[in-house]
């Protein structure tokens, strides 16, 4: 036990002290591309600074696998020069008792990423996207959401004259939407029923999200499912829609589902789902978040089965790229399984699952046999 505690202790300190050599690096290279961007605007070096610290975060977050497997290779390496692998090996450890140590570690340390940075992401990301569309409307633009127009979709719930109510959708477009996607501009609403299509189409000027319901401004309302929707339009200076959607799930919907915090995600799932929306890619981006502690455990083990022996010369330099090689063909088979399951193409169970449970038995394979010699 206290040698096993004294191996994780190890991993640890070199995981974060590598953790803290890439977050630098990559912190400085924001700060130049975020000084190149915003050169116009005159936000100075601290702005820049403050803009890098939110923008970085996702990147870090993304390139953690990477920095465990430097970090098992490099606690192996250590470890096999100042022959303590030879000692403990000599003591009668196994090879797969030794490794249980550092992989444990890098699954909690994965658990904890998922549980506590995971949502900070999820917040430097949104506040990041804040600050840039403040900079961006102090001249006097309004940002657009796509190319050409704003498309959203929305569950509406209808009360019936006997107290029943009806489930429809309510189709959105807009030309343009503010900054915080809470205000939409040259905006038409399309309602349909469940069974007989649409049922009516609303044009304002401007829709405005409150608490619970769309506040429209200079509407003009057709009954679709009149014979002359045009003799029977009416217009109003006022109107409100009910709907369930808000701020932040309107800007969600455009983004990521790495913009999402991970307790949010299964609920905003539903919420998804339910409006109409397709939550496939954030189903995936779930299975694979849970995974993360496997995928860090699978990381410290490729590490393993490469350097975890006594080594010397020009072979302990084909083994370390060897196992650095390794984990880099793990992370791109990773995002290779995510775009294969945001496409449809297997299930998120196994898009998120897969790669880190192949990469663990390959490497504990490579482990057995290494001891079987």
């Amino acid at each position: 036990m206290i040698l096993s505690a004294y191996v994780a202790r190890r991993f640890l300190r070199l995981l974060l002290m590598i953790a803290a050599i890439f977050g630098a690096i990559l912190f400085l290279i924001d700060i130049v591309e975020q000084i190149r961007r915003f050169s116009g605007q005159g936000i100075g070096l601290a702005g820049a600074a403050g803009l890098s610290a939110l923008n970085i975060t996702g990147s870090f977050y993304s390139i953690l696998p990477l920095i465990t497997v430097l970090a098992g290779i490099a606690l192996f390496l250590s470890m096999s020069r100042s022959s303590e692998l030879v000692a403990i090996r000599a003591s009668g450890r196994s090879g797969i008792r030794v490794l249980a140590a550092p992989a444990l570690a890098a699954a909690l340390a994965g658990a904890l990423c998922v549980a506590v940075v995971n949502p900070m992401v999820a917040a430097t990301a949104k506040r990041y996207d804040a600050a840039v569309a403040r900079i961006e409307s102090d001249n006097g633009q309004t940002v657009s959401l796509s190319d050409d127009a704003v498309w959203l979709r929305q569950a509406l719930s209808t009360q019936n004259a006997d107290g029943s109510r009806t489930q429809g959708q309510v189709v959105i477009r807009a030309n343009r939407a503010s900054p915080d996607a809470t205000t939409l501009y040259d905006a038409t609403f399309m309602v349909f029923a469940p069974d007989t299509g649409p049922t009516r189409r609303i044009d304002a000027r401007e829709a405005r999200l409150a608490s619970g319901a769309w506040q429209l401004t200079d509407v003009k309302e057709w009954p679709l499912t009149e014979m002359n929707p045009e003799a029977m339009a009416k217009t109003m200076s006022q109107l409100e829609l009910p709907t369930d959607l808000t701020a932040a799930r309107i800007r969600d919907s455009f983004g990521r589902p790495e913009a999402i915090p991970i307790w949010q995600l299964p609920g905003f799932i539903k919420g998804l789902e339910r409006a109409g929306f397709s939550a496939q890619r954030h189903k995936v981006w779930l299975q694979m978040e849970l995974a993360r502690p496997l995928l860090m455990a699978a990381m410290v083990a490729i590490a393993a089965a490469f350097t975890m022996r006594h080594m010397r010369g020009r072979k302990m330099g084909m083994l370390v790229l060897g196992a650095f090689g390794c984990g880099i063909g793990l992370f791109f088979l990773r995002n290779l399984a995510q775009v294969l399951g945001d496409n449809g193409g297997i299930p998120p169970v196994l898009a998120g699952w897969a790669p880190p449970v192949a990469a663990l038995l390959f490497a504990l394979g490579a482990l057995l046999r290494l001891e079987d010699g």
